[in-house]
């Protein structure tokens, strides 16, 4: 025991058990030959036993080697470090040697099994390759270690397939194509000037000649459009610069001459010309609500009075929005709220481009307060489509109150409280005089019209409603308001037959659907020079009779109007 006891100490390996239990563990064990790096160099040996000479294992033992009683125990400590229980410290190096001695010497039945399961063998440890710095490799999360293949060249690669196939590589010949010019096409259009390819037949000289001279046609056409381009484009820099001085410098007239003697000088010529040409942004608003006036008295602590009564019952009739209650208010009431909630819908579809008046804008809170505080203010009329659109061409240009005080002035006018009041006799009347100048100036349009009875409540009930903003671009609605306000209802309709005479040429092509959907939507291009010139051809004169005076005719002569009204204001 004692000579055994020696020779595990010193690395010498265990006889087992003969029988057929060592026969069979043979192959096993001889897969298992964990010999450590150090002791196959050098290693403790027993001085009385000379080193063993190198061959074969001799049958029936194992080549285990186990160090020394430390390293096994540090193995071991090792291996399963966390299953000691708390306050328990790790058996002597002595005991596991023991019980592997016993184990070499127990029987063959469960010794080996024993063996196994006490974790007897040593662990080796991996050693680490050295990194390799090569690009790093692409992971979605944490660090990625290196990759170590780099991406070979393309001259590498063709090295290798050289050295491995022993042929070498040609590349192809280069083309054999005939190149007369020199430079590339660099578009289209100068694969003109290209010869064909070499399978097909060369070009000849006249077919060569031929293209060359079209190619140049093509690049001369493309510099004319060009040169025209930039002469348009320099031509409307320098309308723009010309315009933004001529309103620079009327603004100065009409803040340091005009508005401070008003009423003195708004009816002379030279006011009138510089009216017509358009009034400076910085103005509008001032002299709209001038023009406009203030018939109704209406203060600003009146407006605010009628916005808290709206206020009122837009959150009195969130609250209590039920049936009942709507018959017991009554009808007016009814028809308050349904202005009240029209007007929600309404604001939504106002000036939709410009993304100020819509829900979350900076303006749609003031658009829906100055609209409120009109149907509290005028329940007779209460909320019409089309209003909107008025209500925020004057929040643009004045303060929210003024704003109020001229939309409240502005629809009290005939022809405006007319429509909005959808009084049929007075907008027949209307529509009557317009029909009238219509056939004074543009009489070959007019008998379009009327071979499509194409009556004029299909385009202008739109137009007058709006006063034109919807219809036109927003800064040429502006300027025609400017002169709206300067000479009345008159130039509205004035301005219907500018626009009818600006598409005479288009509108004679087409038919009554056409027609009816072209003045609804009319074109995004239209320019304020060709619009007022336009409007300034039409007479608005009639067998010496101006427009006032005709509809005074009209009042007189068509009393029975208002019993046929046309289809369109039935529906």
């Amino acid at each position: 025991e004692e000579e055994e006891e020696a020779k595990l100490q010193n690395g010498i390996c265990l006889p087992c058990p003969p029988g057929p239990a060592g026969t069979a563990l043979e192959e096993p064990l001889r897969s298992c030959r964990l010999r450590s790096e150090a002791e196959r160099h050098r290693g403790p040996v027993a001085p009385d036993k000379p080193p063993s000479s190198p061959g074969p294992v001799p049958l029936g033992f194992m080549d285990v080697n186990l160090n020394c009683r430390n390293t096994y125990e540090v193995s071991r400590r090792r291996s399963a470090p966390e299953q000691l229980p708390h306050g328990a410290t790790a058996a002597p190096a002595q005991e596991p040697v023991d019980r592997a001695r016993r184990a070499g010497i127990a029987g063959a039945g469960s010794s080996f099994a024993e063996f196994f399961t006490r974790n007897f063998f040593t662990k080796k440890t991996k050693e680490l390759k050295p990194a390799v710095q090569s690009a790093p490799g692409w992971k979605l999360f944490g660090k990625v270690p290196p990759r170590e293949n780099l991406p070979k060249d393309s001259k590498i690669i063709q090295q290798e397939y050289e050295a491995r196939t022993g042929r070498m590589y040609k590349p192809p010949p280069p083309s054999s194509r005939r190149k007369n010019i020199e430079f590339e096409p660099l578009s289209t259009t100068a694969l003109i000037l290209e010869d064909r390819p070499a399978n097909l037949p060369a070009k000849s000289v006249e077919e060569a000649l031929r293209h060359r001279q079209e190619y140049d046609e093509m690049v001369a056409e493309a510099k004319k459009r060009e040169i025209k381009e930039a002469h348009k484009r320099k031509k409307i820099m320098r309308e723009r610069f010309k315009q933004e001085e001529n309103i620079a410098s009327a603004m100065v007239i009409w803040v340091n001459e005009i508005l401070p003697n008003w009423e003195g000088m708004r009816a002379t010529r030279r006011v009138r010309e510089l009216w017509w040409q358009g009034l400076p942004p910085s103005v509008r608003g001032k002299v709209w609500s001038l023009a406009v006036g203030n018939e109704l008295n209406i203060t600003p602590e009146l407006y605010e009075i009628f916005l808290s009564r709206a206020k009122e019952r837009w959150k009195s009739f969130s609250e209590t929005s039920s049936e009942n209650d709507a018959e017991d208010a009554g009808a007016s009431v009814a028809d308050r709220e349904a202005s009240l909630e029209l007007i929600k819908l309404d604001i939504s579809r106002t000036f939709p481009s410009l993304y100020i008046f819509q829900k979350g804008g900076p303006y749609h809170d003031l658009l829906h307060s100055v609209l409120g505080a009109y149907t509290c203010y005028r329940p007779d009329v209460g909320y019409v489509q089309g209003m909107s659109f008025i209500a925020a061409v004057l929040i643009l240009n004045l303060e929210e109150a003024d704003a109020f005080i001229a939309f409240a002035n502005l629809l009290n006018k005939p022809c405006q409280l007319a429509f909005f009041r959808v009084d049929h006799s007075m907008m027949l009347k209307y529509f009557a005089a317009f029909e009238v100048f219509f056939e004074e100036n543009l009489p070959k349009l007019f008998l379009h019209f009327k071979s499509y009875s194409l009556t004029p409540d299909i385009y202008l009930i739109d137009w007058i409603f709006t006063l034109y903003s919807k219809s036109l671009p927003l800064d040429l609605a502006c300027r025609v308001w400017d002169v709206f306000c300067r000479d009345g209802e008159e130039f509205l309709f004035r301005t219907g037959l500018g626009i009818l005479r600006l598409y005479e040429d288009i509108l004679l092509q087409m038919d009554f659907i056409h027609i009816a959907q072209f003045l609804t939507k009319l074109p995004e291009d239209i320019t304020s020079e060709k619009l007022f010139s336009c409007i300034a051809a039409i007479q608005m004169q009639n067998s010496n009779k101006k427009w006032a005076q005709v509809f005074a005719s009209l009042m007189k002569d068509h009393k029975e109007g208002d019993k046929n009204p046309s289809p369109a204001l039935k529906s």
